[in-house]
């Protein structure tokens, strides 16, 4: 029998579950278990969870067939629980190092109390950790172990079931189960503490509790949930009727009760305005109903709220936090003032055109800021020609870039009036990246982020932890990010990144990337057409250079001698180069060009195109090669900086640890690989097959698709995805020649 047992339910947490059960399970204290409930998860939480179950016995998984919601989600763990105490951890909270050891050991020393308190910390998305305002109640507790009555303050603690560590069989015994609804915690914590009979301190940090941004957590967004709340101490103050021996607690938990009420009331974000009365005259009714008899009111303005409940007086409360709300208003006018001066900026023609309806049928599109018509949503754009004719679609493009676009194609040049008035009237905006900050999002309109690639690099908020890569303000990108309806994935390995990096109130597509739709379905004639555009040879060998960005390199520098490599693998070799586009041209890739050892492909329209010309892929840390990987082509990692890169910009996984191929770290290795056949060896096939097991999840060839039908077309039957090992990719150049040959 493990001495604890640790409960942890999971929904919609797969950004986070695996941060948690990683801070569990390194722990240096190992006589646990983990009863991890997948609570019907609609995303790849319970995956995630087996995967872990897999690896460590310690870890076992419940899969609910139904959402049951978070409290009987906890209750079907305690069923299963064997350990000697129970702990609840919220999936997306995370333990911190030896605390475990710190708990076990401090219910050693007080000889196993009914219930153990310990402290906690909140951890927000900026990196703050803000302690527990109420830690001075867990030190210099005398004697060490006491009921409730000798510290009763201790009721002032949060209503959370997360702080503490409870013996299994005081549980069992007084048969302590969570009920439905939110706020579920505050029967069960305020039911144990003035139960059990011992209770013990630990005045130490054991819990980080995640604070979600606005959105996260249902109780974080406005909601009638709130309203549950009343049920919730209805069931507190039925225990105390059906228990005549805790009565005297009923005034400090009739307090704590109105306390939580105002609380509700008069915190920004919690209430719809409609409902605020309503819940008012709800509260009301509860505090006259259960006035205990001599009750005293707190002095002063908190005293004063309590008497405007008693006698359900509305007007006079609001009355009371007119100074809060004065403060209020002088806050929102300053951010208004703030965006005035945007707007001010602005031309008149997007002010007058705010004030317009939206067109249903105009879809707004950009690419890598605005740089042209290019990757997902190019894709979502063809696919929503030949599914949604009548949805008008307009390009933002920066005015040098317009001549990159495809004839046929509606433009609006950033700034122009076309520009402003497609910002102001659209309903679908759909981008790669974010739209500029002076756009504001209407109520009707509908944001698809398509990302542009699979992380291996760190993004988002984890950059902050990577200051040389990056001088975002991630307050000021978290607000562009707010403005997502849609994120799309390729595989689940991005979806839980980004709704971590991302921590918006957005629904995560996995569908696949459309860009990538042409990587399963192009035929023989268009993987020979691309060969043949390109100038490569029939039969010749066609590599695809493809290096990364890198924060410490200011231009795009080959770090590969190209016509010494060139020269090296032969005239039978065409080294295709793509340059990161953030990258600007310089004069070292004409002249290789000029001398005809090597193609400068980096202002290709589509870089798809150079995939399927390409018979291998050699690049370092570049997102191409996840994209590449669908065409089940050989791909080579040249490394020769990955120490510096991963220390410079940090990485989700150990390229060197899980390539996709075969690897090398000097130029004399690449040639080796290259001019033996080392590259394309069964042990790469081997590395690659692993490689698009992971990453290739939903690159089946309908993902454009399955986006115009969900977003668009609102259908709910999604196009089921086809799987890895029943899709067959375009075929490779020599197949290719031979097919369109026979033709």
């Amino acid at each position: 029998m493990p001495r604890l047992t640790l409960i942890v339910p999971a929904y919609n947490v797969q950004g986070y579950v695996r941060e948690c059960l990683d801070s569990v399970l390194q722990q240096d204290f190992t006589d646990f278990e983990v009863v991890a409930v997948d609570d019907c998860s609609p995303d790849g939480s319970g995956a995630i969870l087996d995967e872990y179950a897999e690896r460590d016995p310690r870890v076992r998984v419940l899969h609910l067939t139904e959402n049951v919601g978070l409290g009987h989600a906890r209750n079907a763990g305690i069923e299963l629980a064997t350990g000697d105490y129970l702990l609840f951890l919220d999936s997306d909270d995370t333990l911190t190092p030896g605390s475990l050891s710190g708990i076990a050991g401090r219910l050693d020393a007080t000889d196993d109390p009914d219930i153990l308190v310990h402290d906690y910390a909140r951890s927000f998305w900026d990196g703050r950790l803000l302690p527990n305002r109420r830690a001075d109640l867990l030190g210099g507790a005398e004697p060490a172990v006491f009921p409730l009555s000798e510290r009763p303050a201790l009721l002032d603690l949060p209503q959370v079931v997360w702080n503490k560590a409870y013996r299994r069989d005081f549980v069992e015994a007084h048969g302590f189960r969570f009920p439905s609804g939110s706020y579920e915690d505050v029967p069960w914590t305020y039911t144990a503490l003035v139960t059990a009979e011992s209770i013990a301190l630990l005045d130490r940090i054991c819990v980080l509790h995640r604070q979600r941004r606005e959105g996260g957590k249902a109780l974080g967004t406005v909601s009638r949930k709130h309203f549950d709340v009343f049920d919730q101490y209805e069931r507190v103050f039925t225990y105390l009727d059906e228990h005549p021996e805790f009565e005297s607690w009923r005034p400090a938990l009739f307090r704590r009760m109105v306390d939580h009420y105002l609380t509700v009331l008069e915190k920004p974000g919690h209430l719809p305005k409609n409902a605020r009365a309503e819940f008012f005259h709800r509260a009301a009714a509860d505090y006259n109903r259960r006035l205990p008899e001599g009750f005293e009111r707190p002095g002063g303005a908190r005293g004063y709220k309590y008497a405007m409940l008693g006698k359900d007086s509305y007007p006079a409360l609001t009355g009371v936090t007119r100074a809060n709300q004065v403060r209020t208003r002088a806050r929102a006018r300053n951010t208004r003032h703030i965006g005035r001066a945007k707007r001010a900026a602005m031309r008149m023609i997007y002010q007058s055109q705010l004030r317009l309806p939206l067109d249903e049928n105009l879809a707004v599109f950009s690419a890598y800021w605005g740089r042209g018509y290019a990757c997902n949503p190019a894709a979502i754009d063809a696919e929503l020609a030949r599914l949604a004719p009548h949805i008008r679609r307009v390009w933002t493009v920066r005015a040098e870039h317009v001549s990159r676009m495809p004839k046929g194609v509606e433009v609006a040049v950033v700034g122009s009036r076309e520009y402003w008035t497609a910002l102001a009237r659209g309903t679908y905006f759909i981008n790669n990246v974010n739209f500029a900050d002076s756009l504001i999002k209407r109520e009707g309109q509908i944001h698809l982020q398509t990302h542009h690639g699979t992380p291996l690099k760190t993004m988002g908020l984890d950059q902050a932890d990577y200051p040389a890569s990056t001088n975002m303000d991630m307050a000021d990108l978290l607000r562009r990010c707010d403005r997502w309806d849609y994120s799309i994935t390729s595989n689940r390995h991005s979806t839980t990144v980004w709704e971590r990096v991302y921590p918006c109130s957005y629904t995560s597509l996995e569908t696949g990337y459309p860009r990538n739709d042409v990587l399963v379905n192009a035929g023989a004639g268009e993987v020979a057409r691309a060969r043949r555009e390109l100038g490569a040879a029939d039969g010749s060998k066609v590599f695809l250079y493809t290096p990364t960005h890198r924060e410490y390199q200011k231009e795009f520098s080959p770090r590969i001698d190209l016509a010494k490599l060139a020269e090296e693998l032969g005239p039978d070799v065409t080294l295709l180069v793509r340059g990161h586009y953030f990258y600007k041209p310089t004069g070292k890739l004409a002249e290789l060009q000029a001398s005809g050892r090597v193609i400068d492909v980096s202002a290709h329209p589509c870089v798809e195109e150079l995939y399927l010309a390409a018979d291998a892929m050699i690049t370092d840390y570049s997102s191409a090669m996840f994209d590449y990987a669908n065409l089940d082509r050989p791909i080579v990692i040249f490394a020769d900086d990955w120490e510096t890169y991963k220390v410079v910009r940090g990485s989700y996984f150990d390229l060197m640890a899980e390539p996709p191929g075969a690897v090398a770290t000097s130029q004399a290795q690449l040639t080796d690989i290259l001019r033996s056949d080392e590259w394309r060896s069964e042990e790469s096939a081997v590395l690659r097959a692993a490689f698009r097991k992971r990453f290739c999840d939903f690159d089946d060839g309908r993902a454009a698709e399955r986006i115009v039908r969900t977003v668009f077309l609102n259908e709910e039957d999604v196009l089921p995805v086809v799987p890895l090992a029943a899709r067959k990719p375009a075929p490779s150049p020599a197949q290719a020649l031979e097919l369109v040959e026979r033709v």
